[in-house]
């Protein structure tokens, strides 16, 4: 399959009108960067920090060599950062996709009373899936304008034609994003239907003719009851992919020695999508054990190898009503997921199922199975990668909370922004937990730009740090924490507008880095500095990700010790997805949740005492101040699954940097009692960085 052609994409999605990513001013940046670190440091490291960035910024410096190159990088190129940026984010991660890369989007319950119910919902969501496919194949697609801040600007549309076309091929060092159109082979007219952990080739167009919703319900009876065949069942090769992507990187090299093994893999990276249809999980389905079993199946004992982690889109359906979307991040974004779920869930409930037989192809061949010819070796590496999933499953330390007290209503009438103040409550949340600030991670478009992807707004400010000391502090008054709440705020405010128009940090860090890897030079030293590998663990990584029907997106957490925070703002209550490691001492989900909701209430009971006093209303009437642009980000917000990544060195010499003096932390004892901890990035032989 030919590597994915961005230019071709570029006509096709019209973001050669769009105006390129600019390149910020390296001084800007440096400055910003250090405004960032400040929080983070203690002020010794900082002032070591401060001479590295002057000496890397100053007049005739290495800092402005790197700069020039990047500029003469911008001219050549529709997105300097663009190749950068999802080697580094994404091919070049070694991790396993479920958990730490691959979000999912979880439907509402469904309520099967029949096995045959659940295949009429999947027949049904495959008719609504050709339908959204059919309007990317014609460019029929709306085109997608930026919502609150600098409203109006039109998106770049790129990521919406690799939903269906793309694949990420593993490697030994890096994977490669791969199209399935070229000039010598056929658009793909199949999906594959995962069922019992076997593979079935399911025709979706025959003889020119796209399959009715009755046929494709009879296709999909078919395989349920091939899957049921004892005699000819194989064994769960998806567990495979679930696997490192060097080791899935080695196990297909062994499975390609077969030409039965060739010819199953083709089929299975050319089709549309995967359609999995899970056994009966045997759960109680609380949104929380929906959100684990579609982040990664349950393990090896239920769904877990009836799935093929590499294709973009994966709709899982599951006969007890689990029901959700897997995405593979490397192709698109987040608003790209939750566009086209939502619009297969619209589809599907304003569109009657249709399961009348029209007239259609009177004869429909039989899908076929999928075989495969294990060796020995394949058996091993199957061994190892069911363990390894297993061990992630046992590790995995989900809480999907409602907050039902207010929502993003009560906040608007703050005259805030419900984004940057849920920032600044989950700031809060931490230092509750831990005594500090760590670098968080916020996802945020630049699809304004040709080419655009995602650029870090960067929430541990210094002025969020002088809210969450004020809460802290019995001391102050209520009009000094809520001139720092709106402070911090405002602050958040503003560099949301920085990283949406292109002028944030890490994108350009990352550029400034990667030339120099380029020119073939010795890493400078301002991306060897201990500040720097703190900067880049993102011990929160957290994204809005609002949906406009029921359904929420989770993803796992990216360091050993950190958490995944994943929200969804509704008029009068917020959703969120908290994710952490057991095997951490140092983070509990559930805890953080229950910290996370007492700050919220504290933050609304602060806000109706100083509207009261404010207004001399006792009803806690909202203050009708300003502060900053509070209108809601929508389709600036991509869920953001592997939040940026700087590259710094081996895993192992990443164990070895020092944070700043040991703090309380969230204990797991009974009591909740809080203990102190030394806050060094260890864990699981070294950290898993995000990447940018």
């Amino acid at each position: 399959m030919p590597v994915l052609d961005r230019e071709r994409e570029t006509e096709q999605g019209g973001g050669d009108a769009l105006p390129k990513l600019p390149v910020p001013a390296l001084g800007d940046t440096l400055d910003l960067y250090l405004r960032t670190l400040r929080p983070l440091l203690t002020e010794e490291q900082y002032q070591e920090t401060l001479k590295i960035v002057t000496t890397f910024g100053a007049p005739g410096g290495l800092g402005e060599l790197l700069q020039r190159r990047l500029l003469e990088r911008s001219e050549n190129r529709a997105n300097w950062v663009y190749d950068y940026w999802l080697n580094d984010m994404y091919l070049a991660n070694r991790m396993a996709l479920p958990i730490n890369s691959s979000p999912v989007m979880v439907f509402p319950p469904q309520h099967f009373r029949a096995p045959i119910d659940s295949l009429r919902f999947a027949a049904h969501l495959i008719s609504g899936m050709l339908e959204y496919k059919s309007l990317l194949d014609t460019r029929s697609l709306p085109l997608d304008y930026a919502r609150g801040q600098l409203a109006g600007t039109p998106l770049c549309m790129e990521q919406y034609y690799r939903l269906f076309t793309s694949y990420r091929l593993p490697g030994p060092q890096r994977d490669t994003l791969v199209a399935q159109q070229s000039s010598v082979m056929p658009e793909p007219e199949h999906i594959i239907v995962a069922c019992r952990n076997q593979f079935f080739v399911m025709d979706v167009v025959i003889n020119f003719r796209r399959l009715n919703e009755r046929d494709l319900l009879t296709q999909l009876d078919r395989i349920s009851k091939m899957a049921d065949s004892e005699e000819e069942r194989l064994p769960p090769i998806g567990l495979l992919t679930s696997d490192g992507r060097t080791e899935w990187a080695e196990s297909r090299r062994v499975l390609m020695k077969e030409s039965t093994n060739r010819d199953a893999l083709d089929m299975i990276e050319r089709c549309l999508c995967l359609v999995c249809l899970d056994q009966s999980s045997g759960l109680d389905l609380t949104d929380t054990s929906r959100a684990k079993l579609m982040l990664h199946g349950g393990g090896g004992a239920k769904n877990g190898g009836n799935r093929w982690y590499d294709k973009p889109m994966q709709f899982v359906i599951g006969s007890d009503g689990c029901c959700g979307v897997v995405c593979e991040h490397s192709a698109f974004e987040g608003i790209v997921l939750v566009q086209c779920t939502e619009y297969l869930l619209k589809y599907m409930r304003g569109s009657p199922s249709k399961l009348v037989r029209a007239a259609s192809v009177s004869e429909l061949p039989a899908p076929r199975r999928l075989r495969w010819k294990c060796t020995p070796e394949i058996h091993k590496h199957l061994s190892s990668s069911e363990d390894k999933l297993n061990r992630q499953v046992r590790n995995l330390d989900m809480d999907v909370h409602k907050f039902h007290e207010y929502g993003k209503e009560f906040i608007k009438k703050q005259k805030m922004s419900p984004d940057a103040y849920i920032q600044v409550a989950l700031q809060l949340a931490y230092y509750k937990c831990h005594g500090r600030l760590v670098s968080t991670y916020e996802s945020a478009s630049i699809r304004r730009f040709q080419e655009g992807r995602v650029e870090n707004i960067r929430s541990a400010t210094a002025e969020a740090l002088g809210f969450v000391r004020a809460m802290a502090d019995l001391k102050s008054s209520d009009t000094e924490k809520m001139e720092r709440l709106r402070a911090a705020i405002n602050a958040q405010t503003k560099y949301t507008v920085l990283a949406i128009t292109g002028k944030a940090i890490d994108n350009h860090l990352l550029g400034l880095r990667e030339i120099a890897q380029d020119l073939k030079l010795e890493k400078p030293e301002i991306f060897k500095d201990t500040a720097f590998l703190i900067s880049n663990q993102f011990i929160l990584s957290t994204s809005q990700v609002p949906t406009t029907v029921d359904m929420f997106c989770c993803y796992g957490p990216v360091v050993p010790d950190g958490y995944g925070a994943c929200y969804n703002p509704q008029s009068d209550h917020v959703l969120f997805c908290v994710s952490s490691f057991r095997d951490s001492p140092q983070t509990c989900s559930e805890e953080f949740v229950q910290i996370l909701e007492r700050g919220l209430l504290e933050m609304r009971d602060l806000c109706v005492r100083h509207n009261a006093d404010t207004n001399g209303n006792p009803s806690g009437k909202a203050d009708e101040r300003p502060s900053g642009n509070y209108k809601e980000e929508t389709l600036e917000r991509p869920v953001q699954s592997q939040a940026p990544r700087m590259v710094v060195g081996t895993p192992s010499a990443l164990g070895d940097v020092q944070r700043p003096p040991p703090q309380v932390s969230v204990s797991k004892a009974a009591a909740k009692s809080q203990v102190d901890i030394q806050t060094q990035t260890t864990s699981q032989g070294g950290s898993k960085e995000r990447k940018i």
